[in-house]
């Protein structure tokens, strides 16, 4: 009669593991990414921050106003970034280029400090080189992801 108990509740734990294994496996398969695909990610709002910063910069630039330039260089150097869970799932979709996401990122938060520390002094050819390198490392990233992140996560809108 044990065995039976031992061999009912095996199979019952071995039945709960594989379907949370199979439900598992729906729930973060394709199926649930054109799910969440009409969801506006948080990444977005970022980016649209971002781009409203970088035109702000360029027309402070445009009037050598350096003041403004040395005010919104932080805020592109030490932008907002998504929740935990929305950075795992575009870690998760990134896989081994995660590194060079991360890179590029890296890129953009030392240049806009350059051209911050530049804006500061005063040194017009320096802030306009830096920018120059933000935005080589911005369309770095976006030529490298922008494209295959809209198709997995907004289906290609």
């Amino acid at each position: 009669m044990e065995n039976l108990v031992n061999h009912t509740l095996k199979s019952r734990s071995f039945f709960t593991v594989s379907l949370s294994v199979i439900l598992a496996t729906f729930a973060t398969g394709p199926g649930a990414q054109s799910v969440e695909a009409g969801k506006p990610m948080t990444l977005r709002t970022v980016m649209e921050r971002l781009g409203r910063d970088m035109q702000a910069v360029t027309g402070a630039i445009s009037k050598e106003e350096w003041a403004l330039v040395a005010e919104l260089a932080p805020k592109i150097a030490k932008h907002a970034e998504p929740p935990m869970s929305e950075k795992m799932r575009i870690l998760a979709w990134l896989g081994v280029n995660a590194g060079k996401f991360r890179s590029f990122d890296g890129q953009v938060h030392d240049a806009a400090t350059a051209m911050g520390e530049a804006a500061k002094r005063g040194n017009g050819q320096a802030v306009i080189a830096a920018f120059s390198k933000t935005q080589q490392s911005c369309l770095a990233c976006h030529q490298s992801f922008r494209h295959s992140f809209v198709e997995q996560f907004y289906g290609g809108r």
